[in-house]
């Protein structure tokens, strides 16, 4: 809420500004889905699977274009706008009007405002994490809000209108340079290895040692002592591991661990979840264990480079042999004897080292541009939500700028 609203601002409260409305749902109409973005819309507009579908409709309400729509268990996550549609919705909507003058898009600004800034968490009875429940118009009514005069609101509304849609349409270019980088990085990755033509050689032919780490190392989690490495460690589109750090403390009398500690070199594949991931350890991993989930592949280094067969996996022929291995069973998982199968290309070894470093080298320049893209889309997010909280609680004056 506002400490100190401007001088010509007035404090009141949802029921005198809103009037709930209780139409009867009509037939033939589409559903009405209030979403977290503040687009309040026919469902059919957006996309219609994950969703459950009601045969009766009991307690449904009509809605039409105007309306302002809250939803009682969505709102503190910004589930409130005006609909752009006639259509049917949720009993747990409140569907509302303008008791007077007031504008319904500024209202719904400043209501979503309310919820995405926490405010509205703070005047909910029974908070419950995550959960925020308005379904008692009472309560809901209750909650106090400041208002600038109605002809302030509608210039606050059209100015945010116009100056989210330009922040909103460069999120949307930088989003497509990140689509374009990420689709040239694939593209560099599986030109590097079309010289070298079929992958005609299995990875057994290579392999040293292969092995998948023990179960229930979970109950070794420390905060110090020897890395774990997890699934969630492998990356997705790169060589080399990262994410949170998880600690093991070994007992004495547990010996296996020999067996699953990793070397530098070691490629690691994922073999249930994220199929796909493949990484080469190196720096502070060296000397971790590895999860049941993740394989330990070690390779004759003095005829294949680790680096170059990671990349190798990664390229859209490499992705192919993963999942198609992966799909033979009842459950999505890798089994040793897939990795030993898996398809590769055969050159020097030199010639090996040298594509994997001129990898490492370009893909490292892409990632850099698309970390930076993604940073500038955070910013402008952020922009965006700062403009939204000065506009609707009167730190700026819209009028000035119009």
């Amino acid at each position: 809420m506002i400490t100190t609203p401007p001088p010509d601002w007035r404090e009141t409260t949802v029921r005198r500004v809103l009037r709930l409305l209780d139409r009867p749902a009509r037939s033939g109409l589409g559903v009405i889905t209030a979403y977290r973005d503040g687009t309040v819309t026919l469902r059919s507009n957006r996309r219609e699977d994950g969703y459950t579908f009601s045969d009766s409709e009991n307690g449904y309400q009509e809605i039409r274009p105007g309306d302002l729509v809250f939803h009682a268990l969505d709102g503190f996550a910004g589930a409130v706008g005006v609909s752009d549609s006639h259509g049917n919705g949720s009993p747990v909507y409140h569907v509302c009007e303008p008791v007077v003058g007031d504008d319904p898009a500024y209202l719904a600004r400043l209501l979503r405002h309310l919820g995405t800034s926490g405010f509205l968490a703070t005047q909910a009875p029974n908070v419950r994490e995550r959960s925020v429940d308005f379904r008692n118009w009472s309560t809901f009514a209750r909650i106090p809000l400041v208002l600038p005069p109605a002809d302030e609101q509608r210039a606050i509304a059209h100015y945010l209108d116009r100056e989210t849609a330009r922040i909103d349409t460069l999120i949307e270019e930088q989003q497509r340079l990140i689509e374009m980088l990420r689709e040239r990085r694939q593209a560099i990755i599986d030109v590097a290895f079309s010289v070298l033509g079929e992958p005609c050689v299995q990875l057994r032919r290579y392999v040293r040692f292969l092995t998948s780490g023990s179960r229930g190392w979970a109950d070794y989690y420390a905060d110090a002592g020897e890395r774990f490495v997890r699934i969630g460690n492998l990356p997705r589109a790169s060589l080399d591991l990262r994410g949170d750090v998880q600690f093991v403390d070994l007992p004495a009398n547990v010996t296996e661990g020999s067996r699953t500690m990793l070397e530098a070199g070691d490629l690691l594949f994922s073999i249930t979840a994220y199929l796909g991931s493949v990484a080469v350890v190196g720096g502070d991993w060296v000397g971790a264990y590895v999860s049941q989930h993740v394989a330990l592949c070690r390779l004759e280094s003095e005829h294949v480079d680790s680096r170059f067969i990671g990349w190798f996996m990664l390229t859209t022929k490499g992705q192919d042999q993963l999942k198609e291995g992966a799909a033979g069973g009842a459950k999505m998982q890798l089994a040793l004897d897939d990795i030993r199968g898996l398809r590769v290309p055969v050159a020097p070894i030199n010639e090996q080292r040298n594509i994997a470093a001129s990898l490492d080298e370009q893909t490292a320049k892409i990632d850099t541009l698309i970390e930076e893209t993604e940073r500038f889309i955070e910013l402008s997010k952020e922009r965006r939500s700062a403009l939204i909280t000065a506009a609707v609680t009167g730190q700026i004056d819209v009028r000035e700028g119009a």
